[in-house]
C-alpha cells in the first residue's frame, strides 16, 4: 500500500511542476518574451496545454470571470496540496 501512496504522491508532484511550467510559459507568451512561432516553444506550449486544459476547463466554468486573470492554476495547486496532505496525514495513518 505504501508503494501505491508513493506513486500517487509522485504523480501529483510531477503534475504540480507541469502546472507551474504552464503558468510560466503563459506569462512568457503574454509578455512577448518567447516567440510562439518557434517550433520548439510551440511544441512545448501545445504539450503543456494538452496536459493542463482538461483540468483547468471545469474549474474555469465554476470560477467567476475575473477579466484577463486566470486563477485556475492556483486552484489546481491548492487542490493538489490538499490531496497530498489528506493522503499522508489522514488516509495513510488509518491504513497502518
Amino acid at each position: 500500500m505504501y508503494a501505491l501512496f508513493k506513486t500517487i504522491d509522485l504523480v501529483l508532484n510531477l503534475y504540480t511542476w507541469i502546472v507551474i511550467a504552464s503558468a510560466i510559459l503563459s506569462w512568457l507568451y503574454a509578455f512577448n518574451i518567447v516567440n510562439p512561432s518557434n517550433g520548439v516553444v510551440n511544441a512545448i506550449g501545445r504539450g503543456l496545454y494538452s496536459l493542463t486544459e482538461p483540468v483547468y476547463r471545469p474549474i474555469r466554468n465554476i470560477l467567476p470571470n475575473l477579466g484577463g486573470i486566470d486563477i485556475s492554476p492556483i486552484v489546481v495547486l491548492i487542490a493538489i496540496y490538499f490531496i497530498r496532505a489528506l493522503m499522508w496525514t489522514t488516509l495513510w495513518p488509518m491504513l497502518q
